[in-house]
């Protein structure tokens, strides 16, 4: 498998969504950990576990076409070795849908001897307003 980026965590959850954003299959799938143990559970689906899985589902998709997505409100925990992203995303949706919809995704990354990678993506649908980020209000300067 080639690796064409050795970025931060923070640089491969950018490239992931630059990715999304370009429909580009290559590009996102460069970005997964070369073990076969990954993760990825898209919004309402199963739980999908390996390169082959993961790479289908993600081919499916980007059948219908790019998927613009702004990652925000990213609270994260990391160590030497692994980084959990804990993200609110907004979708770019057609305009006939009225619900507000967002999605809850959680990003894990593993330090790898190619650089950061992506070891599981898991998103689900939160129906109702984004939540606030009440963290960041809460804290004290």
């Amino acid at each position: 498998m080639s690796h064409p980026f050795n970025g931060s965590a923070e640089e491969v959850e950018s490239a992931f969504y630059d990715a999304l954003s370009r429909a580009d299959l290559d590009a996102l799938m460069a970005l997964w950990a070369d073990d076969e143990e990954i993760v990825c559970v898209h919004p309402g689906a199963p739980r999908l576990i390996g390169h082959a899985a993961i790479r289908t589902s993600w081919e499916a998709i980007f059948e219908r076409g790019a998927v613009l997505i702004r990652p925000r409100q990213l609270h994260a925990t990391h160590n030497m070795l692994s980084s959990v992203h804990s993200i609110v995303e907004d979708v770019q949706r057609s305009e006939e849908s009225a619900q507000d919809v967002h999605i809850l995704a959680t990003n894990v990354y593993v330090k790898t001897p190619h650089g950061w990678r992506i070891a599981l993506h898991h998103a689900s649908v939160a129906a109702g307003k984004a939540p606030l980020d009440l963290f960041k209000a809460s804290v004290l300067h």
